[in-house]
């Protein structure tokens, strides 16, 4: 069985992911699978759980800014353009942006850009601060099935192929949240 902390346990959570530990965790809307995003064979581990191809990419999510900043081609994006993300920062706003040498080439998949989202969402924010950075976020589901609502709907997807689950409530968002281009505004998932 995977090992389950709490709101209290934060720091073991944390540290099950820097030793390339791969944990499910609640965001405002459904359960998501997180690693490391530098850690390739974390990385790998999470792809291999969700039984999806690797050049789908995933988002990265963080607790502040300032944890995503280093992942933006700063230079390509124009100032008002980053100013309107901002000001929907944090929230359940997941933005494309186009991306910086920073972002390893696993975590963009086939794609670009890269899709970054500061939450509003307490216990993930909360593990992106123990963690001190951002993490990758992609629906806790194998391909295909519904993504998880619940710490139970986890466990019967992973079972003990998920090294840990942080157990607290997901927020009240209805559905996953929506991903913009940064750039031109264009939806790319409602």
């Amino acid at each position: 069985m995977a090992a389950r902390f709490t709101l209290a346990d934060l720091d073991a959570a944390a540290a099950l992911l820097r030793r390339g530990g791969v944990l499910a965790y609640p965001t405002e809307a459904v359960f998501g699978l997180g690693c490391d995003p530098h850690d390739q064979g974390a990385f790998e581990h999470v792809f291999a759980l969700k039984q999806r191809p690797a050049t789908q990419g995933v988002l990265l999510i963080a607790a502040d800014f300032s944890q995503v900043e280093r992942y933006i081609d700063l230079s390509a994006v124009p100032s008002e353009v980053l100013a309107q993300v901002r000001a929907s920062w944090p929230g359940p706003h997941t933005w494309i942006f186009p991306r910086s040498p920073a972002v390893p080439d696993w975590v963009a998949g086939a794609h670009a850009g890269i899709a970054l989202r500061v939450t509003a969402h307490a216990p993930a924010a909360a593990l992106c601060r123990a963690f001190g950075g951002a993490l990758v976020s992609t629906s806790a589901n194998p391909h295909g099935e519904p993504p998880a609502r619940t710490a139970a709907t986890v466990e019967a997807y992973f079972g003990d192929a998920l090294e840990g689950m942080l157990d607290a409530p997901v927020g009240d968002q209805q559905k996953p949240t929506v991903i913009r281009d940064a750039i031109s505004g264009a939806i790319i998932r409602a």
